[in-house]
């Protein structure tokens, strides 16, 4: 019998394709909560990801992969019930991210640290961030019940509705699906409060950088919702006031701040990042969950400020205060906020 033929290049790649499209989860904005399962990037950066101060084992690296340097349009999707008031919180923070005249400490200044983050020409993110058009999902279409794959589905339809569809805009736009309170997605409250990918164009039809982040406010505020809410193990932990009185919403703008700084940083997962793993990358935002000031680093928040009514807060914006989590910065080698004490 003749020898069989050298199997082709899609047939070796094949399996590679299905692991990596099975296995490979988005990147997760994750809580530092027990029953939390570490993977292997975890081990070596978990002791770093969670204080304000230098630490020489990061090495956050660029990894050749495009960056968003054109000026960045946030398209929200709301799929489930939402109030006026509570988009209109969100849009003000998307908005304030470019607001460069807002009083310090603001979102604007927050932003700039995300800004010095460049691709291979040398070219920084942009400055420019602002809120395109938007799509409602009142009827809940996919259900209350979403797998990290039927995310995408939900951003199919908005991009390829019949009336009023989101436009196509894979170089710089960000597709923010926000859902309800009322809506699980998989792994949601699982140590897991949001996550950024790209879509599939096997179900999409195209390569678009996306956040979905999720209202915690019925289903695990002590998880995803802190310090605003508390977990009920933890004893001797007292809440904080919201600063706009909506405790879901104003912690899921920690969570969309952490998505929108890495899906300007990595949108394709093959730029900045930690680690020599890219199917569980650390980035920026990942560095320094849960700090939001100086001092901060495992349980404790660092410094932040209250107001007149006792809200507590970090940024100003426009119309309104913010509790923004710090991201890494990459020039000096540790966690970097506008609210920082030594600024």
């Amino acid at each position: 019998m003749p020898p069989a033929p050298p199997p082709t290049v899609a047939q070796t790649l094949a399996p590679l394709f299905f692991l990596l499209f099975f296995f490979a989860g988005p990147v997760i904005c994750w809580r530092p909560w027990p029953n939390s399962q570490l993977n292997s990037t975890d081990f070596l950066f978990g002791g770093s990801k969670k204080f304000e101060g230098s630490s020489e084992f990061v090495q956050l690296r660029y990894h050749m992969g495009p960056v968003l340097t054109a000026n960045i349009t946030v398209y929200p999707i709301w799929y489930g019930a939402w109030q006026s008031s509570q988009k209109r919180i969100i849009r003000d923070f998307i908005g304030s991210i470019s607001a460069a005249d807002s009083k310090p400490p603001s979102v604007a200044g927050w932003w700039k640290t995300v800004q010095q983050y460049t691709d291979q020409t040398g070219a920084n993110i942009s400055r420019n961030v602002h809120v395109g058009e938007e799509k409602n999902d009142r009827l809940y279409s996919h259900g209350k019940s979403l797998t990290r794959l039927s995310v995408q589905s939900v951003i199919k339809s908005a991009v390829t509705a019949s009336t009023r569809p989101l436009p196509i805009n894979p170089k710089s736009g960000v597709y923010l699906l926000l859902t309800s309170d009322d809506v699980y997605v998989q792994d949601f409250c699982n140590n897991v409060c949001g996550f950024h990918y790209f879509t599939f164009p096997s179900i999409v039809g195209y390569t678009l950088p996306y956040a979905w982040v999720g209202n915690s406010a019925k289903l695990c505020p002590g998880v995803c919702a802190y310090p605003f809410a508390v977990p009920s193990y933890i004893p001797n932990l007292t809440a904080v006031k919201s600063p706009n009185g909506d405790v879901g919403v104003d912690a899921m703008i920690s969570v969309i701040a952490h998505e929108i700084a890495e899906l300007a940083t990595n949108p394709l997962v093959n730029a900045w990042y930690a680690g020599q793993d890219p199917v569980f990358p650390v980035e920026i935002a990942d560095l320094c969950e849960g700090i939001y000031g100086t001092g901060g680093g495992g349980s404790y928040t660092g410094q932040m400020m209250n107001d007149r009514d006792g809200a507590t807060y970090n940024m100003n914006g426009i119309r309104r205060r913010f509790l923004v989590q710090w991201v890494w910065n990459h020039l000096v080698n540790y966690c970097s906020g506008p609210n920082a004490l030594d600024q």
